[in-house]
């Protein structure tokens, strides 16, 4: 790695960073409604998005910094297994595409900001709606942390912030002031903010990729080339390989089917997808966003290349990094540093805002204060913002990033767990609340105590989220054994309270409401910006 600084790179990634910004802090005016201080305003930008501004958000959404890094750097370190990421982003479309369109519906109908507020209102349960939000908000904290560790990396690689000797504050004073113009404008611009700033980053990052695809082969002697340089580290190493070792395929396809099943169970996901206009931009998006399965696709390849180009790096997710800086002038390798800052600059946003409308709409709301107003219910929704990027960066700057990495593997197991209640409820109100509950909890708490006994080279404890299938005796992803523990508990209770005869709960939603869209009796239609709080 280069010791110095990298002034031309620094200098055209400044640039970048310094040009979203204005555009953050311009967010607030874009498609500005009359009355600002309500959630549906600051936290799902008026749910007024079109196609393409809804494409733009859940693709900066979904394809972040960390995937940027993290997706090449797995198959950097262990080979063809990193490809896991490319085929469960291809399962997930056919599947949002079923029940995502029906959770806008039913969400428009009754006003619901959050997945809890529609347990809640399905399954008239509090306590279930306090689980699927407590369990949102733990799985997206240290995602927002993995947004800011892959700023730390392109940093590190330009040179900025010193050796390890260094001064704390001296080194991290770069992320900090990331931090701090990442929170300022998104506490004043709301939802509004990433959706604008994700033109930019993925502009940028689809330049990169189409740029990085064809120079870097060329420079290094083709394909051909890569793909028997990266062969060759595999055998000496006898670690992973260009295929999947037989041992390891029930890892690989339990892994990309539990990732397909749980993408869209996070918050971040939700919130932006509730910010579209009609039901007919989110099934328009899930036919266009497998783009982005093919953009991923490419980026994985660089992992091979960086073998290929002799990077040499201790921690895998620097790899990438530094592969742009050996392989770019140094002014390109400034715009691929500012794509994969951008990068994280977009979901950690979307994620500290959904993170925010769980706990005030399922916590400070249903619990503390049921009478807030919606002006405030939007100024606790921004402070709690503030507060989940500290709790994400004091996370970065205070705990060894594999920490980070291990917390966010051990998040994926968690919010699948949510699956049940939000997708089952979505088509049937079979399922009892309470059967729901305990589903749930059997998944959270076998997940986290078989996350725990994974042993890794470097941590005793939640080495990874694989492990022996019971009854199988096949590795594979522990969040999708959970799931599968959770879905037999609650079927298997449901029959039971059901002949006991347990209280329901009361649904307030009804059939015709999943399949509503603007325009239909009782679900308004969002008033274009210029016209919007103006009398007619």
């Amino acid at each position: 790695m280069n010791e110095g600084v990298n002034g031309v790179a620094l200098a055209v990634f400044i640039f970048f960073f310094l040009a979203v910004t204005v555009l953050g802090f311009l967010a607030a005016r874009w498609r500005k409604a009359e009355n600002e201080h309500s959630l549906d305003e600051w936290g799902l930008g008026g749910r007024s998005f079109g196609t393409w501004v809804t494409w733009f958000l859940l693709g900066g959404d979904l394809y972040t910094a960390y995937t940027f890094v993290a997706v090449p750097a797995a198959i950097y370190a262990a080979g063809a297994a990193g490809f896991f990421a490319v085929p469960y982003t291809i399962l997930v479309y056919p599947l949002i595409f079923t029940f995502l369109p029906r959770l806008w519906s039913v969400s428009h109908k009754h006003g619901y900001v959050t997945t809890s507020d529609f347990v809640r209102g399905r399954f008239g349960s509090k306590g279930l709606s306090l689980a699927v939000a407590v369990t949102g908000i733990l799985a997206t904290m240290p995602y927002i942390a993995l947004q800011l560790v892959g700023i730390q990396a392109v940093l590190d690689v330009m040179g900025v912030g010193g050796g390890e000797d260094t001064n704390w504050f001296v080194k991290d004073l770069p992320l900090l002031i990331a931090f701090g113009v990442l929170a300022a404008y998104t506490y004043s611009s709301g939802l509004r903010a990433p959706a604008l700033i994700a033109f930019v980053k993925d502009t940028l990052i689809y330049i990169v990729i189409a740029v990085a695809i064809i120079y870097i082969p060329i420079k290094l002697g083709g394909f051909d080339d890569i793909f028997a340089s990266a062969n060759e580290k595999y055998t000496a190493a006898k670690a992973g390989g260009l295929v999947p070792p037989e041992a390891g395929q029930w890892t690989y396809a339990t892994l990309a089917l539990g990732s397909a099943l749980a993408l869209f169970m996070y918050p971040h996901s939700i919130t932006a997808t509730l910010s579209s206009k009609s039901r007919e931009v989110i099934r328009r998006n899930t036919t266009i966003l497998p783009l982005y399965s093919l953009m991923l696709g490419l980026l994985a390849l660089l992992g091979f290349m960086a073998i290929a180009s002799g990077v040499d790096v201790a921690n895998p997710q620097l790899a990438i990094p530094q592969l742009f800086e050996n392989m770019f002038p140094d002014w390109f390798a400034g715009v691929a540093f500012a794509a994969i800052g951008i990068g994280a600059l977009v979901p950690a946003a979307i994620m500290s805002i959904a993170a925010a409308n769980l706990f005030t709409r399922n916590i400070y709301k249903d619990f503390i204060k049921p009478d807030a107003t919606p002006a405030q219910e939007t100024k606790v929704s921004k402070l709690v913002s503030l507060l989940v990027k500290v709790g994400a960066l004091a996370f970065v700057l205070t705990m060894d990033k594999t920490v980070a990495i291990n917390f966010q593997l051990l998040g994926g197991i968690w919010i699948l767990q949510t699956f049940p209640a939000l997708v089952g409820g979505l088509f049937t109100r079979w399922f009892h609340r309470w059967a729901l509950l305990a589903g749930w909890a059997v998944g959270m708490i076998y997940g986290t105590v078989a996350a725990y006994g994974v042993a890794s080279p470097t941590q005793k404890h939640f080495g990874g989220s694989s492990k022996e299938i019971p009854g199988i005796g096949e590795i594979g992803y522990i969040g999708l054994t959970a799931f599968l523990l959770n879905v037999a508990v609650t079927v298997v209770l449901t029959f039971a309270l059901k002949a006991l005869k347990a209280p329901e709960g009361i649904d307030e939603t009804s059939p015709a409401d999943y399949t509503a869209d603007a325009g239909d009796p009782g679900v308004q239609v969002e008033l274009p910006p210029a016209t919007a709080g103006t009398t007619h």
